[in-house]
């Protein structure tokens, strides 16, 4: 292969960053229930709440926390499972943690680069990638990955004989 130019995974707070956020935040609210043993925040109530028999507040805390952790786990392996790598002459894209699965694409035969940013993903510097060969569907579709404006200019350099 030719020379690397640019080569990037999706990023958790780029692809899900409110979900990270409620992640990261029943993390934290677990954690201080399973360490505490109560709710915090909360004033106390007028009449006392009759818990059944032997329940501790503790194990909710427990499971909040484990919500948490298991959905960031689950991102953070989907984002090393891709992966895009842009070459000279050709785009290469890998999908997969145990088995790959590999789409390379020629810069020649690519004719339209669509970058969809919201508000939050124009703040992180990151992006929704959409790449056109041949029909009205794209090619290739990648959300979250940072610094898109780098990877269109990439291509069009290629397209107009700068590289």
């Amino acid at each position: 292969m030719s020379e690397l130019l640019y080569k990037a995974n999706p990023s958790i707070w780029r692809s899900h960053p409110f979900g990270a956020l409620v992640a990261w935040m029943l993390i934290l609210l677990g954690a201080v229930i399973a360490f505490t043993g109560a709710i915090p925040f909360l004033p106390e109530p007028t009449q006392p709440i009759q818990l059944p028999e032997g329940f501790d507040l503790r194990w909710v805390g427990y499971g909040l926390l484990a919500i948490g952790c298991f959905q960031l786990l689950r991102w953070w392996l989907a984002t090393l499972m891709d992966q895009l790598e842009i070459y000279e002459r050709e785009l290469v894209w890998t999908h997969g943690l145990l088995s790959k699965e590999y789409t390379e694409i020629n810069m020649g035969s690519v004719r339209t680069v669509r970058i969809g940013q919201s508000l939050f993903q124009r703040i992180v510097g990151a992006g929704d990638l959409q790449i056109f060969t041949a029909g009205d569907e794209p090619e290739l579709t990648i959300r979250g990955l940072p610094r898109p404006q780098e990877i269109r200019q990439h291509i069009k350099g290629y397209s107009a004989g700068d590289e």
